[in-house]
């Protein structure tokens, strides 16, 4: 007997399982399925529903009138469809026995997610120039920056271009670190001067109607993404640390993740939709 338990002692642990494996195992295989219906069922009219207006916007309108957040909005919608093409084939993957196919969603999937963590990004870097530095804020509504804005959204393509790749190899520790990074290093920055600009009304702020409003936008714009990068942030940290870990992966855990991510989704399309006057709900704010 105690040979034999020496023995098991001596066995190396479990080897890790893919994140593609623990989609098809069991409870995983629920939480990832109900994670793609909220998509497909939910999501996607609502981003058609965005595209939609854009695409009216831009036939009224020069492209060169549009703002940065708007801009930087219909960039994510567009990578936001094609998680929802991952999410599908991803499904099709799952219930067809085909871990290939599986793979290929959730890989998809991950370029919609390194664009989230970079739009999200932004949208609290342009706050923080429109609020903190209003003067210079204005001089980039020129075609001076939309052409900065434009060569920004090529970097950010192929940032997430890079990651696919990345992913590919199942090597997301490497992109998945350096959005962390960044975002922990920008946003609170951003987001603190924000607030405390916002805070401290000027005497001759006080009677500009119009003024309060913008101000107003941008902090609940920053309160949003504030909150959901907090609770995108938290759960990131833990599917890392389970990565890193020696033994055998803890699927429940990475596939929760996907959860704890649609509110990122949500935050930049709704805020649109808020400033467009199309939130039943939103049109007293």
């Amino acid at each position: 007997m105690l040979a034999n338990s020496s023995s098991n002692d001596s066995h190396p642990p479990f080897p890790k399982m893919s994140y593609s494996h623990c989609l098809i195992t069991r409870p995983s295989t629920i939480i990832y399925t109900t994670f793609i219906v909220i998509n497909v069922v939910l999501f996607l009219p609502l981003f058609i529903l965005v595209l939609y207006h854009g695409l009216q916007q831009w036939w009224k309108n020069c492209s060169s009138t549009m703002s940065h957040s708007d801009s930087f909005t219909y960039h994510l919608v567009i990578m936001e469809l094609i998680g929802v093409c991952g999410c599908i084939i991803s499904f099709g993957g799952i219930y067809g026995g085909e871990i290939k196919a599986v793979k290929m969603g959730s890989t998809l999937f991950s370029f919609t997610w390194y664009g989230e963590g970079f739009f999200h990004i932004l949208t609290c870097a342009e706050q923080y120039l429109a609020v903190v530095h209003p003067i210079n804020y204005r001089s980039l509504r020129n075609k001076r920056g939309i052409k900065i804005r434009n060569i920004i959204l090529v970097c950010v393509w192929l940032l997430c271009s890079l990651g696919l790749s990345l992913a590919i190899k199942e090597n997301y520790i490497i992109m998945d670190s350096c959005i962390i990074i960044l975002t922990i290093t920008i946003v609170p920055f951003c987001s603190i001067s924000v607030l405390r600009v916002l805070t401290q009304s000027g005497p001759a702020e006080q009677g500009s109607e119009r003024v309060n409003q913008s101000k107003q936008r941008a902090f609940y714009t920053i309160v949003a993404i504030l909150g959901v990068i907090a609770l995108r942030l938290s759960w990131n940290v833990i599917f890392i640390v389970n990565t890193l870990e020696v033994i055998s992966t803890n699927c429940i855990v990475m596939t929760c993740e996907v959860l704890f991510n649609l509110p990122s989704s949500l935050v930049l399309p709704l805020l649109f939709l808020q400033r467009a006057g199309k939130l039943v709900c939103c049109k007293n704010i």
